[in-house]
Order: C-alpha cells, then sequence, then structure tokens
C-alpha cells in the first residue's frame, strides 16, 4: 500500500564529529532497500535527544559517517508493506511513532551462519530492546535480507520495520507524542518494571513508593510526570543547583533537592526513598552518596550513559542496605504502547519548545548548552 508522495530521502546528514557543532548538512542519502515488512513515514516531528548529541561527536566511539540522527520521530505513513500492513495494522495515513530501536533480529536466522536464533529470549519474551543483535533508529545496519544502513529522523521521510512504529492515540498531540519516543519510555520502562515488582494497573505501580528522579532535565521532567501519573506517593526531584525548583514543583514534585547548595543533602534525605531513576550522564556524580538516600531493598536504577569515563561507588551503601544498582534501556514494544497509550489516559503534557526543521543545527548547539525547558522537538515546516 502506497500514497501518491514518492518518498525523497533528505536530511540533515553529519558528515564528521563537528556536525555537533552545528555544521549538519542538508543533502539527499541512502537508506535501506524497501522490503514488505517496512514502512515509509512523512515526517513531521521530531524530537532532539541527547543521544544525537553524542553520536554526532563520536562520543561512544567512532561514529561511522554519514549519519542521519533523531529518534524521537512522528508523522503519517505514506507507504506499508503488504507484510507489514497485516503484522501490524498500520495503513497509510495513519498518525505513528518511531523510537531509539529500529530492529531487533525478532528470532530470525543470522544470514552469514546456519545457526537456528528462533531461541532469542529476549525477542521471544517481548523483551526486544535487550536482544543482542538491536539495530539502532541511525549509526546501525539492518539484519534483514535486504540490509542497509539506519538513518534517523532530522529529515523529511523515514523508512524503517514496521514492527518498531507505532499507531498513536488520536488525543495525544504529535510534538507530545515525539519525546516520549526516547526520552519517555527510557523513564517509563524502569519505573514500570520496577514499581511494585512490575504488578498491577499502570496507574497504580507505584503506589506507596517513595520516587527520586535525578537530573531534571529531558529525562528527568518525564521522569517526574509519569511518576506522578503512576500513582506514586512521594516524588523527590534532585538536581544541583535550586533553579529548577519551580519547575520541578510545577511538573508535579512534592520535593526538591539541590545538592550543591546543601552540604548536609546526604545525611538529611539517608534511606527516605524505595526507587531512584537517574538521568545524569556524568561520569563525576556522587553515586555513593545517591545510593545512600535508597531505603532498605531499594533499587537505584541508572539511565544516563557518559561519555567521559566510568562510574565509581563504594561498596558498602549495598551491603548495609541490600540495595541494588541496576540500568534501564529504552522499552519495548509492548511497553511503547502502553506509555502511549496511558499519556494519552492521563493527559501527560511534556514541556516542549518547538524548532523548525531548517533550524536543526542552530537548535542542537542550544540544546547542548543545556538551554531547553526541557525537549526540543523539530518541525517539519511543510
Amino acid at each position: 500500500m502506497a500514497s501518491s508522495e514518492e518518498p525523497k530521502f533528505e536530511g540533515w546528514v553529519g558528515l564528521d564529529k563537528d556536525a555537533a557543532k552545528g555544521n549538519m548538512v542538508w543533502q539527499s542519502y541512502d537508506v535501506k532497500p524497501w522490503e514488505e515488512t517496512d514502512i515509509d513515514i512523512k515526517i513531521t516531528h521530531c524530537g532532539i535527544c541527547g543521544s544525537d548529541l553524542h553520536k554526532l561527536r563520536s562520543g561512544w566511539g567512532p561514529t561511522e559517517y554519514p549519519i542521519v540522527v533523531g529518534h524521537e520521530i512522528v508523522g503519517t505513513a505514506v507507504r506499508v508493506g503488504s507484510v507489514a500492513a497485516a503484522q501490524t495494522g498500520i495503513k497509510v495515513g495513519d498518525r505513528v511513532g518511531v523510537g531509539a530501536q529500529s530492529d531487533s533480529c525478532q528470532c530470525r536466522r543470522p544470514p552469514e551462519t546456519v545457526e537456528d536464533h528462533s531461541g532469542c529470549e529476549a525477542c521471544a519474551s517481548g523483551n526486544e530492546v535487550y536482544c543482542p543483535r538491536i539495530t539502532p533508529t541511525y549509526g546501525g545496519t539492518y539484519i534483514t535480507r535486504a540490509g542497509g544502513k539506519s538513518m534517523g529522523g532530522y529529515a523529511r521521510f523515514h523508512r524503517c520495520p514496521a514492527k518498531f512504529a507505532f499507531k498513536l492515540p488520536d488525543n495525544l498531540p504529535s510534538e507530545h507524542a515525539a519525546p516520549m519516543m526516547c526520552a519517555g519510555i527510557t523513564v517509563f520502562s524502569p519505573l514500570a518494571h520496577f514499581g511494585n515488582r512490575g504488578e498491577g494497573p499502570l496507574e497504580q505501580r507505584l503506589k506507596g513508593l517513595s520516587v527520586g528522579v535525578l537530573g531534571v532535565g529531558g529525562l528527568g521532567h518525564f521522569g517526574i510526570l509519569f511518576a506522578k501519573a503512576m500513582g506514586a506517593e512521594r516524588v523527590v526531584a534532585v538536581s544541583r543547583r535550586a533553579d529548577k525548583r519551580a519547575d520541578a514543583l510545577a511538573l508535579g514534585a512534592d520535593e526538591y533537592i539541590a545538592t550543591a547548595e546543601d552540604d548536609d543533602w546526604a545525611t538529611k534525605h539517608a534511606r527516605s526513598l524505595d526507587l531512584i531513576v537517574s538521568s545524569i550522564s556524568s561520569s563525576n556524580m556522587p553515586l555513593t552518596e545517591y545510593i545512600g538516600l535508597l531505603k532498605r531493598d531499594g533499587v537505584f536504577v541508572q539511565l544516563g550513559l557518559p561519555d567521559d569515563g566510568l562510574f565509581k561507588v563504594g561498596a558498602a551503601p549495598f551491603a548495609f542496605g541490600r540495595r541494588s544498582l541496576t540500568g534501564s534501556l529504552m522499552g519495548s514494544p509492548h511497553e511503547i504502547r502502553e506509555m502511549l497509550q496511558l499519556a494519552a489516559d492521563k493527559g501527560i503534557k511534556p514541556w516542549v519548545e518547538l524548532w523548525p526543521m531548517s533550524e536543526a543545527n542552530k537548535a542542537i548547539v542550544e540544546m547542548d548548552a543545556g538551554k531547553a525547558k526541557y525537549r526540543y522537538v523539530l518541525v517539519n515546516d511543510e
């Protein structure tokens, strides 16, 4: 199924690590060869994620340039493969979103071997985001028969396997849905999974729990919004300075801790939280002290990935409180669908600032300077 519009794949292309300084170039580029499991999307909105900047500047290792970043994509389906339509129910004209994952092995046999890959536990159990052969939405190589390089959403059109495109609820605005596709799901997933052992309705998943959100930014502000929507008894926002206190409280936080302005914060708030989600990506954060904020059997979930080194943490807080340190990576398809519906049902409204797609270079520089409150979303002028 296809529309009358033929996709023309043009977008902001990073040619080297200087692209992160606002030097992306608008030009055409190659996308994966079409397969009947694919979908073509005319992009209307694309959120700017910190991961985009890391990848543009080769912060997580050498990037294979050229690259088009952007994995918080919302748009309209203009072409849907026959297999894709049968598997997903998506049809031409549907409004859909795409996040940071573009494919997994889906229990397919690796093309370079005769190994039977039907035993991929992650894909078989609905945890596709933890598949060892994950394809990111940009900067990856597809493992389908046609192969090809994945390219992201700072562009006019996007092509990807339809399994990782999601129909959006009618009452969820596109500019709100876009940043949920990465930032939102990255905090939603651990809150849903670790809250009350992952049991109960989403609206009550955090009932009776005190939840800490470290970092009030693109991810952290979603953490506050979703924690409240999921019934947390108490939400505590934590940041270095007090300048985000008013924002955190307006988002729904019950308390705010400014660690750089209170020398005794770690002692005052020790053993007060059941669950902490951390969006901080600096390897210099006081992780040992943050662990100490947990109650006995509390869980600390690290989300941010630093490109400036390894985390350092003392061992004592774990043993003396039977606490757990773990991590979480985005979310799998079923979690994305749950998140989108919860956001629509609860009327969750992230704080976004809209930028014309034509000003993407300026937007990423301001994003990198920390000026976003709290998510930038690119909008195609057309």
